[in-house]
């Protein structure tokens, strides 16, 4: 594995506590002989300007990224990673998060494992959604964990014609539909009815919203199957939000394409937790009482 020299620190400074967490961390580094670089944000709120680096430019500048935050602090970050292969260790700074394995308190042991090599990474499938308006390709983004296509405060049940290549499936009537990747199987989908998805299963995940045809189901395919969304001629007032943090307006007739992402991200998985484990302890499957 490459030797880890410059380390790019991440981090929500909303979050509580994080500057000093931070301040830690840098003191820590240096001290190992570690090249710091920190996002611009983190490093105008505790006044370092001195090791400031954009947050899109930072990935091509280090060996490892460590994110401080919770999982949508990850996934935002895992949104400007591009075709880059810098691996991600996620420190969980909030609640309930399945993306940030590492905890504050087990963070430099964490490290101290990363930097004798003594470490695994599970890549993660993304996926690219782009809306075609009038046969033009508008916008297109990359999502970790899921794109979601859903009606507005005052919008009627939609309409959501669904093609997987050429081959048309079904038309969806609901509230909406979430198309995810197994890494988002446990966020919106799950709380959607759909299936908890392992990791490393190469697949797509489809979920309705709210569907209004009991026999409309999750569905799950292959990760190379290209998905289309045909919104409806008379629906009303509508979006596509990726990974619950981009929001963008659809019209009627649009198409909402959906596919497997050029880009993977690499992150960095916990040095004596396995995926199940983290279920069950963030799922509280078996009556685990441990604190998520």
């Amino acid at each position: 594995m490459k030797k880890i020299k410059k380390i790019g620190v991440i981090a929500n400074p909303e979050k509580k506590k994080v500057s000093i967490v931070t301040q830690e961390l840098i003191t820590w580094l240096k001290k190992r002989k570690k090249k710091v670089l920190l996002d611009s944000d983190i490093a105008k709120a505790i006044g370092r300007g001195d090791f400031a680096c954009s947050k899109e430019e930072l990935p091509a500048q280090v060996d490892l990224l460590i994110v401080l935050g919770g999982d949508g602090t990850l996934l935002s970050v895992a949104r400007v990673i591009g075709m880059r292969r810098v691996p991600i260790l996620g420190v969980n700074l909030g609640g309930l998060g399945f993306l940030a394995e590492t905890t504050i308190k087990e963070l430099y042991k964490t490290l101290e494992y990363i930097f004798a090599g003594k470490y695994q990474i599970e890549q993660r499938v993304m996926l690219n959604a782009s809306i075609q308006r009038r046969g033009k390709i508008i916008e297109a983004h990359n999502a970790l964990n899921d794109v979601v296509v859903s009606k507005g405060a005052l919008s009627r049940i939609l309409k959501l014609k669904v093609f997987i290549g050429d081959t048309y499936i079904t038309t969806y009537m609901s509230d909406g539909l979430i198309i995810s990747t197994p890494t988002g199987s446990t966020a919106y989908s799950l709380s959607a009815g759909g299936p908890v998805v392992s990791p490393n299963v190469k697949a797509i995940i489809l979920t309705p919203i709210c569907p209004h045809t009991l026999s409309n189901r999750p569905l799950i395919i292959s990760e190379d199957n290209k998905v289309s969304i045909e919104i409806g001629p008379d629906s009303g007032e509508l979006s596509l939000t990726i990974d619950g943090q981009v929001g963008l307006q659809l019209y009627p007739r649009d198409r909402v394409l959906v596919k497997k992402a050029a880009s993977r991200v690499n992150l960095i998985t916990h040095y004596d937790t396995d995926y199940f484990q983290i279920l069950r302890r963030k799922l509280r499957w078996g009556g685990h009482s441990a604190k998520v």
